[in-house]
């Protein structure tokens, strides 16, 4: 096999596993959100303000859930509607600075609930880990840039963590 398919094979497991992972993490920190809430809310901080019809694109939901999701954060304080300077009539959906506190919460109380099942790992293990987050974050990063060029890059600081 050569290395194109060996690199398609990994990114396949890669993906697979990862949704897995972040499974397990939630059974293990014993989540009552529904994961899309989770979703939309780190998908507002990565991208800042955006329309719902992004929202529901980025966040792969319908409208209507979107509609929904957006609701509930706003009730809870966690996001809120503000208007596009560009165009009074539309309105844009942000996070605020207790969606991003939840957030963080949220995914300590992940890290934390995963903890045990890696702590007997290898430090070369663990560095291997770190570097593959990495690598990880610079494309998805690129990707994000990419299909949004209009947009400042995100700060990593929160939303991959």
């Amino acid at each position: 096999m050569g290395m194109a398919s060996d690199l398609h094979d990994i990114l396949g497991d890669l993906v697979s596993v990862n949704h897995r992972l972040t499974r397990v993490a939630a059974r293990a920190a014993r989540g009552t959100e529904s994961p899309a809430l989770w979703r939309t809310l780190s998908v507002l901080l990565s991208t800042g303000p955006i329309r719902l019809g992004e929202l529901a694109d980025l966040s792969r939901v319908s409208q209507p859930t979107a509609t929904k999701l957006v609701g509930s954060l706003v009730a809870r304080g966690w996001i809120e509607r503000t208007s596009d300077a560009a165009d009074a009539r539309v309105s844009l959906i942000a996070s605020t600075p207790a969606g991003e506190a939840a957030l963080v919460a949220w995914r300590t109380e992940l890290a934390a609930a995963l903890l045990p099942y890696f702590a007997d790992l290898p430090a070369a293990d663990v560095e291997t880990l770190e570097r593959a987050v990495a690598i990880l974050r610079e494309r998805v990063e690129a990707t994000e840039r990419m299909a949004a060029p209009h947009r400042p890059a995100a700060a990593t600081t929160v939303t991959d963590r």
